[in-house]
C-alpha cells in the first residue's frame, strides 16, 4: 500500500482516455437527485453506463468492466455493446489488460473482472470490507452489489490477484487513485495526465455534470457528508471542470468525439 503523490510537475507523461458507453437505461429527474429539483421532476433524464480506457507509454488500465447482458436482461437495462467487444475496436485483446482499476464494487463497475483472468485488480481496502461487512444487511444497500461479482473478486484477493490500496496511490507517472468515498464507502477517482491536463474520471463520485455542479447527490448513497467533501477534490485534481467525467451522463456522449475509424460506436475520446 502507497499514499504517495505525483504532481503535474514531475512527469511529462501524457495519456489517451477512452469512455466506452455500453448500456443505458430511462429515468426521471428527480430520481437522479438526493434532494429537491427545480422544474419538472417527470422529465425524461436516462442514465448511461460506462468503463474506461487509459493507455500510453507502455500503460494500459481498465477502469471499471462493466455488466455482461444476462445482467442487463435481469435489471432491465438496455445492453448497447459487450465492453469486450468495444476494446477489441481499440486493438486490445482481453490477455492484453493487465491491469483493472475498479471504482467501487456496484454490478455495473465491477461485473466481468473474471474475463479479464491476466489483470491485476486494483480496489480500495474500505471498498472490499464494505462490500463485505454489517452494511450488506441492509438490503438497500446491496441491492446494488451482485453476490456473484463479489465472489469473483475474493477469489482473486485470495489468489494474490488483488492489490488494495488505502486513498491516494500513485498507479504509474500521470496515473493516481484517490479515494473518495460517499457513493459508497470506498469509491474512488482515477486522475490522468493527457494532453489537456488532469483529467478526472469521477465515476459515481458524480453521476451527472449536474450533481456535481447543483452540489446534489444521485441519491444512492453511504455518506453525504464524504459526497460533498468528494465534490471538492474532484475540482481540485482536475485542470478545470471540461476535464472532469462523470459516471453515468449521456452529456459525455455529446461533449466528446466518437473515433473517426468507428463512427457508429458509442466509444468517446476524451483525451
Amino acid at each position: 500500500m502507497t499514499n504517495q503523490s505525483i504532481t503535474a510537475n514531475a512527469t511529462q507523461e501524457s495519456y489517451e482516455v477512452y469512455a466506452i458507453k455500453y448500456a443505458s437505461v430511462d429515468r426521471v429527474r428527480q430520481s437522479n437527485f438526493l434532494d429537491p429539483i427545480d422544474g419538472d421532476g417527470d422529465a425524461l433524464m436516462p442514465l448511461d453506463f460506462f468503463v474506461w480506457l487509459v493507455r500510453g507509454h507502455g500503460q494500459l488500465l481498465l477502469v471499471d468492466t462493466g455488466f455482461s447482458q444476462v445482467s442487463a436482461l435481469a435489471r432491465n437495462r438496455r445492453f448497447l455493446q459487450d465492453p469486450l467487444e468495444a476494446l477489441k475496436r481499440l486493438g486490445i485483446a482481453v490477455d492484453d489488460v493487465r491491469n483493472v482499476a475498479i471504482t467501487h464494487l456496484h454490478y455495473d463497475h465491477a461485473g466481468n473482472v473474471n474475463l479479464f483472468p491476466n489483470a491485476k485488480v486494483w480496489l480500495q481496502e474500505r471498498e472490499i470490507a464494505y462490500a463485505t461487512g454489517k452494511c450488506m444487511c441492509d438490503a438497500k444497500q446491496n441491492h446494488f452489489f451482485a453476490l456473484d461479482d463479489i465472489a469473483v473478486v475474493l477469489k482473486r484477493l485470495y489468489q494474490g490477484e488483488v492489490c488494495l490500496v488505502d486513498g491516494m496511490h500513485a498507479f504509474a507517472p500521470g496515473i493516481e487513485l484517490h479515494r473518495v468515498g460517499g457513493h459508497t464507502d470506498g469509491l474512488q477517482i482515477v486522475r490522468v495526465m493527457t494532453e489537456k491536463g488532469w483529467v478526472v474520471l469521477a465515476s459515481d463520485a458524480a453521476h451527472y455534470y449536474e450533481n456535481l455542479e447543483k452540489r446534489n447527490p444521485f441519491p444512492a448513497i453511504y455518506s453525504k457528508p464524504d459526497m460533498m467533501k468528494g465534490y471538492e477534490l474532484i475540482r481540485q485534481l482536475a485542470d478545470g471542470d471540461d476535464n472532469i467525467i462523470p459516471g453515468h451522463d449521456p452529456a459525455v456522449c455529446t461533449k466528446f468525439p466518437t473515433l473517426a475509424e468507428h463512427p457508429g460506436a458509442p466509444i468517446y475520446r476524451i483525451a
